[in-house]
């Protein structure tokens, strides 16, 4: 019996051509040449770093360090998301349309309202856009080494985002009380907490402490520019070579971003998960006491850290801090460097999409296994596979990465591949795994190779979600690629840790400025996309 020919095969080979177009001279720029791995000085150099790992540093010296180390990086995330808070909690109050008095009915203040909202939206993006790690670099600058610049960074950066999402929070849900609450007279407060704030405080405080996981592992990255922690020690023993110190703090990294994982997803089964789209629990006394652990934690951050915020607002310290950031001013926009500065947002470009694409492949590739359909062993081995490699931070791997086939922008798209792969990995695993099983059953019944009932029966139910985390995490990958060159990874971060690094501020101010652009410019393009494949 003949079997008719696929009829989506010439679609499917008209794509395959169209992104091999597509992405050719994106390679050709990266510096994609894998061939460079296998270089016989690259092994010696990278298999002698490796050889250094085993035994893990052990003494007792360096352990009580690296306990410091940890408990400090927690204090940072911890302080920093506090002071985001604050940032985010009265930017997402009058940036958000539902609590707009001017809205509810014709009014002289509505179009001033209208600006003032365009305004707080424009600074969010500013905030968000740029990478924490380049607030930390220009805050070390400012205040010195130390975790007062990493808590400042995430402070700015997270206030951005948490005010970006408490809005859309606040706007998506049922705003018929506050508005009733509005037009009876009421306050913005009392609109808030008596007719937004019932209905999406779980959703809200689920959010917050997804964003505090990911301070953690944000804290441990800014430490690569002198901001405290343990990014700091782990930049020290690269720069050292010291490869048994690297595996300890590797294994820390692990641990910790096992046990941030771990906490999160308690704290918010507590509160009921808003992103399964089952109703959420009421808060009980487990969450309660969850809440009081929270604030204890903070307090005891900012009494760890010892941060002397006070000393900062110094008739003094805000002189000097207005003359660094004068000094940024005007950009640089002379033809040549505006060509340079073109040169490595292509670069970015090409380390981000390359590096999501390849972990896009490999991330499914190893979700077979993790989903749990062949056999338990393979899934608890994948599993912990995906969780090493999301919790190497990118700034090591993109060092590793260095070594292994030089420096330049291959080395980033290695880093991101690295990271991303077991981001995406476990993602993918949890997609297929919730994959309805009818269809492929029924290509299995029928004879089909398990391959082939994979492919077709599914694949396709579950590639939407699928594309969607990787345009997602494209998106965080552009800001990524962005600081990678910090460690000689290639791209904008590069031009800018050399520009700030021999004090040439406006040039560097031309950089951040492309990074915040680039930045915009592919959310808009991954939300086009995703709305396209909707």
């Amino acid at each position: 019996m003949s079997h008719p020919r696929d009829p989506a095969a010439p679609a499917r080979a008209a794509g395959l051509l169209v992104a091999i177009a597509l992405l050719w001279p994106l390679a050709v720029i990266g510096e994609f040449h894998p061939w460079a791995l296998f270089e016989a000085r690259n092994l010696r150099v990278m298999g002698g770093f490796l050889a250094g790992f085993l035994p893990p540093a052990s003494d007792r010296e360096f352990l009580a360090c690296l306990g410091r180390a940890t408990l400090e990086t927690l204090a940072i995330a911890s302080a920093g998301m506090a002071l985001a808070i604050v940032v985010a909690v009265p930017l997402a109050i009058a940036s958000t349309q539902a609590l707009s008095i001017s809205r509810i009915g014709p009014g002289p203040g509505r179009r001033r309202g209208e600006m003032l909202r365009a305004v707080l939206r424009m600074l969010l993006v500013v905030l968000r856009g740029v990478p924490e790690l380049v607030w930390a670099l220009l805050f070390v600058r400012v205040f010195g080494l130390g975790p007062a610049a990493g808590v400042l960074a995430l402070g700015l950066t997270y206030g951005g985002m948490l005010a970006k999402v408490y809005a859309e929070i606040l706007e998506s849900g049922d705003g018929r009380p506050a508005r009733a609450l509005l037009e009876a007279g009421g306050s913005r407060l009392q609109a808030l907490f008596y007719g937004l704030l019932p209905g999406n405080a779980q959703e809200l405080t689920s959010y917050t402490v997804y964003r505090w996981e990911c301070a953690v592992r944000a804290s441990v990255v800014m430490g690569f520019v002198g901001a405290g922690g343990l990014g700091q020690l782990m930049d020290q023993s690269m720069k050292m070579l010291n490869g048994g110190e690297a595996a300890s703090i590797l294994l820390t990294f692990l641990v910790l971003v096992l046990a941030a994982d771990a906490l999160s997803s308690l704290f918010r089964r507590q509160l009921g998960d808003a992103g399964t789209g089952q109703r959420a629990a009421a808060i009980g006394p487990p969450s309660l006491a969850l809440l009081a652990l929270l604030g204890a934690a903070v307090v005891a951050s900012f009494v760890w850290l010892d941060l002397g915020l006070a000393a900062l607002l110094t008739r003094e310290s805000v002189a000097s801090m207005a003359a660094f950031m004068a000094s940024f001013l005007p950009l640089d926009l002379s033809v040549d460097w505006l060509l340079k500065v073109g040169k490595g947002s292509l670069e970015t470009v090409a380390i981000s999409l390359l590096g999501t694409l390849l972990a896009a492949a490999c991330g499914l590739l190893l979700a077979l296994p993790a989903c749990g359909r062949h056999g338990r062993a393979l899934e608890h081995g994948t599993r912990l596979l995906l969780n090493t490699l999301r919790s190497v931070p990118e700034l090591v791997w993109a060092t590793l990465m260095a070594l292994a086939a030089g420096l330049g922008p291959f080395a980033g798209i290695l880093a991101l591949t690295l990271h991303t792969s077991g981001v995406l990995g476990r993602l993918f695993a949890e997609s297929l795994q919730n994959a309805p099983p009818a269809p492929r059953e029924a290509l299995l019944e029928a004879g089909a190779p398990s391959g082939a009932a994979f492919l077709y029966g599914t694949l396709p139910g579950v590639t939407p979600q699928l594309v969607a985390y990787a345009l997602y995490r494209w998106e965080m990958n552009i800001r990524m690629a962005s600081i990678l060159g910090f460690v000689g990874a290639g791209g904008l971060g590069q031009l800018l840790y050399v520009e700030l690094s021999l004090f040439h501020y406006a040039q560097a101010s031309t950089v951040i400025a492309a990074m915040l652009l680039l930045s915009v410019a592919v959310d808009a393009a991954s939300a086009r996309l995703r709305r396209w494949l909707a």
